[in-house]
This record gives structure tokens, sequence and C-alpha cells, in this order.
């Protein structure tokens, strides 16, 4: 018993038995306390960039190079953003199967979880618009006085900056050395807004200074009211305006009223 008190007393037990403590103390909270947030998100983001750049790689570092430099083949992507990516690989316009005047939208190749992927690593190589906030890609609906005019001014929008290439419905037109504008309906909220951030093909980039995000969404708005808007009788003809109309005038009508003076004349005979 005097051995064991004298080891006691020693004046190390105290340097020990507080290291211990440290220990014991330290590794209990490194294991019981609540992981950092943002270490968290920062490790997934990483994950995603990883994820992007092995797909990058695989399906389009061949057009756009092994570090999105470009080639002669297709342009650079430094600075294009997260929302170009979204919108390009999103409709199927990417990757391109084949030399081409334009992207035509086609079947998407990738899920969600590979496109964010995607999208993360370009927007990892330069600062450039990103996936716009849901709020902003949420269809005003049309009822009350406050979204009727929201939705009117949308379609002001849409006539002044995009109705010469689109048509005044959304219908879409053809452009110059065989490029077109192509059809607005059926295109999701978030596609339509990206397209108008990143300038896809010959359509001129529209950027916080030129619209709002407020703006943007009013434009979304009234091509949603657009194409759920109940036709009141007649013939849409696709929506093309006069030349359709005309084309069918004379196709149709004038070639009735041909048929009926040849029907009168044989008669007459």
């Amino acid at each position: 018993m005097n051995a064991l008190a004298a080891r006691r007393r020693h004046p190390a037990a105290i340097a020990v038995l507080l290291l211990l403590g440290l220990l014991v103390t330290g590794g209990a909270y490194s294991f019981l306390a609540p992981k950092d947030a943002n270490a968290a998100a920062q490790s997934a983001a990483a994950d995603d960039v990883a994820n992007g750049k092995d797909l990058f790689i695989a399906n389009c570092a061949t057009c756009h190079g092994i570090n999105g430099q470009g080639t002669k083949s297709g342009p650079s992507l430094v600075g294009v953003g997260a929302a170009s990516v979204d919108f390009q690989v999103g409709t199927g316009r990417m990757p391109l199967p084949g030399p081409n005047v334009q992207a035509p939208d086609n079947k998407v190749k990738f899920d969600e979880q590979e496109i964010s992927d995607l999208a993360a690593y370009v927007a990892s190589l330069g600062p450039g618009p990103a996936v716009p906030e849901e709020k902003y890609t949420t269809v005003i609906k049309p009822g009350t006085p406050e979204a009727n005019k929201a939705i009117a001014e949308g379609g002001e929008i849409f006539r002044v900056n995009c109705a010469m290439c689109h048509n005044f419905a959304g219908a879409g037109g053809a452009l110059t050395r065989g490029k077109y504008a192509p059809p607005l309906d059926g295109v999701s909220p978030k596609h339509i807004y990206e397209a108008m951030v990143t300038g896809p093909q010959s359509m001129p980039v529209f950027n916080d200074s030129n619209l709002t995000p407020e703006a943007k969404q009013k434009v979304i708005s009234y091509l949603s009211a657009q194409e759920n808007q109940t036709n009141v009788g007649g013939l849409t003809l696709g929506n093309l305006g006069p030349v359709s109309e005309g084309l069918f005038a004379w196709i149709f009508g004038l070639g009735i009223l041909i048929g009926c003076a040849v029907w009168l004349g044989k008669k007459a005979a």
C-alpha cells in the first residue's frame, strides 16, 4: 500500500492524468460533435467537380480540349458558366453528334446528377452565369390583376427583344445561313432562362443589366400563358404569321375559286 501510495504521489502522475483526460475529451468531442456544414458542402462540391471532370474528359474533351480551352472543333468553355452546360447538355444539344450549322435539341444523354457534375466542373474553369434560382423560373399563373399585369409586361418585353426571331407566339423562325430560331413551346422555364443569360447559337445574351431576373420571369410566364391559351376559333397554321396565311389563301382559296370557275364553265357549255 505504501508503494502504491508513493506512485500516486509521484510528481508526474498529475501530468499523466491531465494528458489522458485531454485525449479522452478530444476524442469524444471529435466523434460526437456536429459536423461542419460548410466543410461537408465543400467536400461534396469537390466531389462533383472531380466527377464532372471525368465525364468531361470522356465525352467533351475531343472537341473542347482536355482543360476546356477549346480546339479547332469546339470553342473554349472557360467562363461560359454552369448555366451554359445545363442548357446545352440538358436539352440534348451536347454532346454534338457531328459537325452541323446549328446544334438541334435532341435526346438527353446524361442524368440530372451527371449534368450537375459537368456544370460544376466547367464552372470551376472560370466565372460565368450560374444555374438560375427556382424563384425566377417559377411561372406566374394568370388570375389576379397583378399576375395578369406581369404576364402582359412579359409579352411586351418578348415582342421588343425576341419576336423578330422566335415569332410573336414563340413558334420559331428561319435565320440566315441555314440557322433557325427554335420554337419555344414545351421548353422548360429553366432552360428558357439559361438561354437568355448564355446566348446559345445566334441568340444575343440578356444579362441582368439588360433584363433583370424578374423581367426574365415575366417573359417565361408570358410564353407559358401563350402556350396554354385557348384557341377561340380558326386554324392557327402554326402561328407562323402572314406567310403561312397567304400560302393557305393562295393554295386553297384561289384553288376553290378556279374549281368553281371550271365547274360553272362546264355547266354553261
